[in-house]
C-alpha cells in the first residue's frame, strides 16, 4: 500500500513538473483516487483557463465528480503536490474526500511566491476590519428563499 501512495504522489508531482516545464502555470498537481484506482488528475489550470479557481485540487475534484457522476467523493483520497490553500481545502471538505496526502507545505509555497497567509489572517478578522469591504443587504428577501428551501420536499441534500 505504501508503494501505491508513492505512485499516486509521484503522479501529482509529475503534473506539477509538467506545468513548470511547459509554462502552463503554477507548480501544482493533484490526483483523486478511489479504491486504489485513479479517478481524475489535474495540474494547476489557472493560467491556461484564465480561472483563478482552477487550482489543481479543484480541477481534479471537478473531473472526479464528472467521472463518478456525483458531487460526493466519499471513499476518495486526494494526493496533492502541495498542502492545499484555503479554497482547495474548502473544496476538499465540501466534496467529502476522506484523506489528503500532500508533499510540499504551505510555507514551501509561500517561499516561491504562493503565499496564502493573508487569507488565513483575513478570516480571523471581523468583517469591518477586512481589506475587502463587505456590506450586507436585502437579508429579508434572501431569507425568504432559505425558508422556501427548508420547506421544499424535492431537494437533494448535500
Amino acid at each position: 500500500m505504501e508503494q501505491d501512495h508513492k505512485k499516486f504522489m509521484q503522479m501529482a508531482i509529475e503534473l506539477s513538473r509538467y506545468n513548470v516545464e511547459n509554462a502552463q502555470g503554477g507548480p501544482f498537481g493533484a490526483v483523486v483516487v478511489k479504491d486504489g484506482e485513479v479517478v481524475a488528475r489535474s495540474a494547476n489550470r489557472v493560467v491556461p483557463t484564465n480561472d483563478p479557481t482552477a487550482h489543481a485540487e479543484v480541477a481534479a475534484i471537478r473531473l472526479a465528480c464528472q467521472e463518478l457522476g456525483t458531487f460526493n467523493l466519499d471513499g476518495c483520497v486526494i494526493y496533492t503536490s502541495c498542502e492545499p490553500c484555503p479554497m482547495c481545502l474548502g473544496a476538499i471538505y465540501w466534496a467529502r474526500i476522506n484523506k489528503v496526502y500532500y508533499a510540499n507545505t504551505k510555507k514551501d509555497a509561500a517561499d516561491i511566491g504562493f503565499d496564502d497567509h493573508f487569507i488565513y489572517d483575513e478570516l480571523e478578522l471581523p468583517m469591518a476590519n477586512r481589506k475587502l469591504p463587505f456590506e450586507q443587504m436585502m437579508r429579508g428577501e434572501a431569507l425568504q428563499v432559505f425558508d422556501q428551501w427548508r420547506e421544499t420536499t424535492n431537494k437533494t441534500d448535500y
